[in-house]
């Protein structure tokens, strides 16, 4: 995995995938409590959103470069290398 001494941009995508991530779930969760009109629909989405995050930072924890419009698309995708616990 890449470090934050060794590649510092790297490093800061990795984080900003993550800080996303958080992001996301923190508002996926106040607005599940919070909006009675919250459906299923809605979580599909936003559960979509924080994956891809998610997915993006699995898939670059490795990438000390720039990355290309299509590698950013698969690296969306779930993964096919982490075993759920």
């Amino acid at each position: 995995m890449i470090n934050k001494e060794q590649n510092p941009v790297g490093w800061a995508m990795l984080m900003h995938e993550l800080n996303d991530a958080r992001e996301h779930l923190s508002n996926l969760i106040t607005e599940s409590q919070n909006t009675p009109e919250y459906d299923e629909v809605n979580l599909r989405v936003d559960l979509g959103h924080v994956y891809s995050h998610l997915n993006r930072a699995w898939h670059h924890r490795n990438k000390s470069g720039d990355i290309s419009e299509p590698e950013w698309v698969e690296s969306s995708k779930f993964p096919t290398d982490l075993e759920p616990i």
